[in-house]
């Protein structure tokens, strides 16, 4: 599981995607959430919205990162 830090309240699921290197860009990330299977603590997530916070788990491509 790789740890990512953040120093705000929250991060939005497409920044996460393109904070953490998987999308060069965040039209790409919307493009990738809508065409990959993403899970955020467990469950299937496709708002590029979605805000992620402190603990949440989010599986993308069987790699595993924490919010920390």
């Amino acid at each position: 599981m790789k740890k990512t830090k953040i120093t705000t309240e929250y991060i939005k699921l497409d920044q996460f995607i393109k904070f953490v290197g998987i999308t060069g860009s965040g039209g790409n990330a919307k493009v990738f959430i809508e065409n990959e299977t993403v899970y955020v603590n467990d469950e299937i997530e496709k708002r590029r919205g979605r805000k992620l916070y402190k603990n949440d788990i989010i599986t993308i491509n069987q790699t595993q990162y924490v919010i920390s």
